[in-house]
């Protein structure tokens, strides 16, 4: 129906509203002609500003019809008169509307302002949180030698206590190996001993896997009987008897094969 096509048409697939040819006859001056600068989309359709000119322009015809004729020096008086009237009534409509848009622009300016000055805002609290983070982060970071240093010092005095008369100590391997915990079994990374460094060293590294050559020099040691296999053929099954009579299995097949002729 009309109403539902209309409130769920796609407004934005409609062309522009047609616009015929037209012909002005000679003396004629059409109230619709003073419009020819609107088109759709750019004044059409008419709102209230259009509206406020199209009210002006007909004021302004009927005033132009009212002007007296310049017939007499009285008539030309009062025609200068009514022309410096309007004059100063076209300016004033003029200054109303620079103030609007002095007003508009005004308007765009302080929002303009206002944005540039979130976004420096926001560019401020940004490199503040990074000058923060920075911060912590060197803090952090020598929080944590502080602690290695201490750590540090504390296993030296522990390891000068232990020795406090200043005598040399043999090492006492079969104490060592008697202890699961001891740097023989276990040893620690801290002495600068790293147990996954060179876990590739157990890796099972063969020429013949690892190179092409290795895997032809392989292949050619395979004997045949791995890469070419033998089939043999099923021998056909026996359905006489050694007295000459069918079976009963050859009898079917015999007659599932006439069927299947």
């Amino acid at each position: 129906t009309l109403g539902t096509q209309t409130d769920y048409r796609d407004g934005e697939a409609q062309t522009d509203p047609y616009s015929p040819e037209y012909i002005v006859h000679s003396g004629s001056v059409p109230e619709i002609l003073a419009l020819a600068t609107l088109t759709w989309g750019r004044g059409l359709p008419a709102g209230q500003a259009e509206m406020e000119i199209i009210d002006r322009i007909r004021e302004k015809r009927a005033w132009e019809a009212a002007l007296p004729p310049m017939d007499s020096p009285s008539n030309i008086a009062k025609r200068l008169k009514m022309m410096e009237d309007m004059e100063r009534k076209e300016w004033a409509y003029r200054e109303e509307e620079i103030d609007k848009l002095q007003r508009v622009q005004l308007e765009l300016f302080k929002k303009m302002l206002q944005r540039r000055e979130e976004n420096q805002n926001e560019l401020d609290a940004m490199r503040l949180y990074n000058q923060w983070q920075n911060h912590q982060k060197a803090k952090e970071e020598k929080i944590r030698k502080i602690q290695h240093d201490c750590a540090l010092m504390l296993r030296k005095l522990i390891a000068k206590r232990k020795n406090l008369m200043g005598k040399l100590e043999r090492r006492d391997i079969i104490k060592e190996y008697n202890d699961f915990s001891s740097q023989t079994y276990a040893p620690l990374s801290r002495i600068g001993f790293f147990p996954d460094n060179n876990s590739d060293y157990y890796a099972v590294k063969n020429f013949y896997l690892n190179t092409f050559a290795g895997l032809c020099e392989l292949e050619k040691s395979v004997p045949d009987s791995v890469s070419l296999l033998k089939i043999k053929a099923p021998k056909p099954k026996c359905t006489i008897t050694k007295t000459g009579y069918i079976k009963k299995s050859g009898r079917l097949d015999a007659v599932l094969a006439q069927v299947h002729q």
